[in-house]
């Protein structure tokens, strides 16, 4: 699938076209829509050089949540280990 940009969106944004796609990529990865592979792939990014754009972003590669923190808590009270 091909998305076009209209230039004018393109000039607008000050972006060159490989910015804005890094761009998407990472408001992508940052919501949860993209794994950290797709993301650095549509970023057209090496997963390394993603990984260090997300650094540079002060964006976390892993989320943990309450959730998340309540899921561990109820599997260590599982294991007898709280």
């Amino acid at each position: 699938m091909n998305i076009v940009i209209p230039d004018e969106i393109l000039q607008a944004s000050q972006l060159t076209p490989n910015e804005f796609q890094q761009e998407i990529a990472l408001l992508l990865f940052q919501a949860g829509r993209l794994t950290l592979g797709y993301a650095s792939q549509l970023a057209n990014l090496p997963l390394t050089e993603f990984r260090q754009l997300l650094k540079q972003r002060s964006i976390p590669l892993y989320t943990y949540d309450v959730e998340d923190f309540e899921l561990d808590l109820e599997n260590l009270r599982a294991l007898g280990r709280l």
